[in-house]
């Protein structure tokens, strides 16, 4: 196809405000990603919108097996869905009280906050 740019799975933004580390959470717009590298506040920045990546959590919150998981841009956590949270994936592991992380799928699609 003549009108093909790219697969999607990586795409260019800008890095939102204070910056962004490798591996943390963005949110642009509708769109969800994770930042392949560390890049300073405006500058470009590449973000994956699909695959696999164990995310932050409060130690407090408990997920099971294939519970959806939100994005909390407040904080730059996942969290059970809730209003003001961003659907972003799957638990694909379950993570316990105690645990700093869960392992999610993202789902790749555009988001709003609920």
């Amino acid at each position: 196809m003549k009108n093909f740019i790219q697969t999607g799975a990586m795409i260019t933004m800008p890095a939102p405000t204070g910056g962004i580390a490798s591996g943390q959470g963005m949110i642009v717009g509708g769109l969800f990603g994770i930042a392949a590298t560390t890049a300073p506040e405006g500058s470009n920045v590449e973000i994956a919108t699909t695959g696999v990546y164990d995310l932050p959590k409060a130690p407090a919150t408990v997920f099971a097996l294939g519970d959806r998981v939100a994005w909390d841009d407040a904080v730059k956590v996942i969290a059970p869905p809730a209003t003001g949270l961003y659907p972003v994936g799957v638990a694909i592991t379950a993570a316990g009280n105690g645990a700093i992380a869960v392992r999610v799928r993202l789902d790749g699609v555009a988001t709003e906050a609920a």
